[in-house]
Formats: structure tokens, C-alpha cells, sequence
């Protein structure tokens, strides 16, 4: 009798429904167990345990698309000149009631966030070294920054703001060491095979960065942070763009809606650099028509999305983001460059963004039941994968 009879063979499928499938050589029978199976009950343990073992960063997409359009409804306010004097105190009103829901929300997913770190720090882990997961470690932070240049109540130049400023760019400067030391340390090719669309997290949260600095009026750290981001998104931008033979660390069709990051990068840039250098002068310009090729060459693919949307998920809110980014940069060069077309090209992303974001707020509520399902990101496939390598280890044992 070989040994080879008694071998198991586990086959993790990312597909709905996760399955790990055992196959004995001997009698020729398979056994299904889903994943949750797998995790030993971990249902009927404790629900708010097991809620936290769901709660992994890439729910901060959420929060990123609330914030950002905050800012953007602060954009408009602030351009009273768009609006008739009658509108400007009802959507005052809205403004602040989206801050708020924008706080609040920010606010649980981060203290869930924070409680898993505690209680679960081995899934945490596992997201720092998967090559997706760690990315959307910068986005509670990026989005407390978009918070914080939208908050009706602090003023830039306050020293409130100022620590506030400190307390949320520290950890992003601490991950661009973790990410940006391994590009250019860790061996041949280490980009061409990492890199995917949602390494640009760490760019945005220089350039987002960048910009709360220049609000402030600290030009010189603005400058710094700037530097560091458009450096690096340079590098990464020509490595996604050759798609590399070799790069074995894509990403599934469900999180296809992250390609849309390839406009909010640029975007965000356009925008850092009116509020550095003080006006949309000629590289402001060209990181915005940048940003409107890329928009128009992902509106004309949507057959690379058809499989994402064919079933909700949290993914989908990483459509908002960038969209709105790309809103605020047209409003800019709408002010800047006078006549028709920067006008409508205004008009008509301020209001595909805002249909986005609220479609996505219905789509959500409709579909509350599913938002903790292990579906949306491989992030948590593969904090599942090793649970349950886990608990099969147990079982042969």
C-alpha cells in the first residue's frame, strides 16, 4: 500500500461557495465543507467575534467613498457662485448631515477595525503580508484625512488640525517605509510580480497627505509628501502598465471596480498640486487629462467588469472614490479653464459621481445581509485559507 493513499488533498476555490474538498484514494469518496464549517462554528461562538473576523480593511472603501464626497459637497459649497442664494442653506443642511453619517461611520468601522487587531491579530498579520490586503491598510487613515479637510469645525490653521494632521499621516509614512523598501530591496522583479491597481492606496495617502499639509499652509512638508508620492506612482504606473510576464499576484474579476484607482491616483495628484503651487497651471492640467483618458478607457471596457457585478459586494464601493476625486479636479479646471466644455465635462462627472455614490448607499441597504460575506476580497479568502489548513491540521492529527 503507498503512501500516496493516504494523502488529502485541499483545494481552496475563491468562487461562491468557498469549498475545501477532501478526496480519499482508497474508497473514492469526497466530502464538501464550506468555509465556515471549516472554522469550527465560529458562528456559535460569539456573533460580534465572528463579525470581526468579517470586518477586514477593505471595508474602508465605504468610508473612503463618504469622505471624499463630504469634501466634494464642501467643493460646491464653497463655489457659491453655482448656486442660487436659496439653495445654498438646505444644501448646507445636507453637507452636514453627510459629515456626520461620514464621522459616525468612520468612527465603528474603526474601533472594529482596532477591536480585530486585538482579538484576531493573526488575520490582521495575514493582511499586512498579502500583497492585496496591505494596501487598504492606508485607507482608514486617507480617509480621516478626507474627514478632516471636509470638517465644518476645524480650521486648517488651527493647531487642532494640526495634530489631528500628525496623528493620521504617521502610520502612512510608517507603511510607505514597509512598501516602498521592499520595491527596491527585496530581490529581482519584486514589483513586476506584486504590483497590482491597488498599490496606488500608498500613493494616494502621500498625495492626500500632501494636501492636508498644504491647507495648513506647511508647504514644505506638502512638497515633501508630494515628492514622494508622484516618484513612486511613476514607477508603479510604468510597471502596471507593461503587464509584466510573470506577474502571478492579479487580482479577481470580483475586485475588477479597483482598476477605477487608476484614476483616482492622478486625480488626486491634479488637486494636491492646485492646493501646493496655488493654481491649475500646466501640471495640474496634464494629471487631469491623464485621468479623463484613463476614465474614458475603463467606461469603454465593461466587459471587464461583467463579472464583478453580477453579484453585490463591498467591492463595489471602490467606484465612488475615484470618481468623485476626478469631479473635484474637473471643478478645479473648470475655474480655470473658461468655456462650454469644461462646463458640461464639470457638470456631467459632479453628477455621474453623485449617482454612484447614492446608487451604491441603496444598493448597500439593500443588500446589508450580505456586506459580511467572505466574497467581496481574496484579502479574507486568504485569512481563510489558513484557518482552514488550521483546523485541518487539527483533524489529521
Amino acid at each position: 500500500m503507498g503512501l500516496k493513499e493516504f494523502q488529502t488533498e485541499i483545494k481552496l476555490e475563491i468562487d461562491d461557495p468557498p469549498t475545501v474538498i477532501t478526496s480519499d484514494t482508497t474508497n473514492s469518496t469526497e466530502t464538501s465543507a464550506t468555509i465556515s464549517d471549516a472554522d469550527g462554528g465560529r458562528k456559535n461562538e460569539h456573533p460580534f467575534s465572528w463579525i470581526l473576523t468579517r470586518v477586514h480593511a477593505g471595508y474602508f472603501r465605504i468610508t473612503l467613498s463618504l469622505c471624499s464626497q463630504a469634501l466634494l459637497w464642501k467643493s460646491l459649497l464653497d463655489s457659491s457662485d453655482m448656486f442660487l442664494p436659496q439653495m445654498l442653506k438646505p444644501l448646507s443642511r445636507a453637507f452636514i448631515l453627510l459629515w456626520s453619517v461620514s464621522l459616525f461611520t468612520l468612527l465603528g468601522l474603526s474601533l472594529l477595525y482596532i477591536l480585530r487587531c486585538f482579538f484576531h491579530f493573526k488575520m490582521v498579520k495575514a493582511e499586512f503580508l498579502h500583497h492585496v490586503g496591505v494596501n487598504y491598510l492606508f485607507a482608514p487613515f486617507i480617509s480621516w484625512l478626507l474627514l478632516l479637510q471636509s470638517s465644518p469645525f476645524i480650521a486648517p490653521k488651527s493647531v487642532s488640525y494640526l495634530l489631528l494632521w500628525c496623528i493620521f499621516v504617521m502610520p502612512l509614512l510608517i507603511l510607505d517605509v514597509k512598501i516602498y523598501g521592499q520595491w527596491f530591496t527585496k530581490g529581482k522583479r519584486y514589483l513586476s510580480v506584486a504590483a497590482n491597481p491597488t498599490s496606488q492606496m500608498s500613493v494616494i495617502g502621500n498625495l492626500v497627505g500632501a494636501r492636508s499639509a498644504a491647507e495648513m499652509g506647511w508647504n514644505e512638508g506638502a512638497v515633501c509628501l508630494f515628492s514622494l508620492g508622484i516618484i513612486h506612482y511613476l514607477v508603479l504606473f510604468v510597471t502596471l502598465y507593461q503587464r509584466l510576464t510573470g506577474n502571478n499576484n492579479g487580482i479577481p474579476a470580483l475586485l475588477r471596480p479597483v482598476f477605477f484607482l487608476f484614476i483616482a491616483a492622478p486625480s488626486m495628484a491634479s488637486l494636491t498640486w492646485v492646493s501646493v503651487s496655488g493654481s491649475f497651471g500646466t501640471p495640474s492640467k496634464m494629471l487631469f487629462y491623464l485621468s479623463v483618458f484613463l476614465f474614458a478607457s475603463l467606461v469603454c471596457r465593461p466587459a471587464l467588469f461583467k463579472k464583478s457585478m453580477k453579484r453585490f459586494s463591498v467591492a463595489w464601493w471602490a467606484y465612488s472614490y475615484p470618481l468623485t476625486v476626478l469631479a473635484m479636479a474637473s471643478m478645479e479646471y473648470a475655474k480655470e479653464v473658461k468655456g462650454g466644455i469644461p462646463d458640461a465635462l464639470m457638470f456631467t462627472l459632479l453628477g455621474l459621481s453623485v449617482i454612484v455614490f447614492l446608487a451604491l448607499v441603496i444598493f448597500t441597504a439593500f443588500n446589508s445581509n450580505k456586506l459580511l460575506t467572505n466574497h467581496d476580497s481574496i484579502t479574507y479568502n486568504c485569512i481563510s485559507k489558513n484557518n482552514i489548513q488550521t483546523s485541518c491540521d487539527d483533524n489529521l492529527s
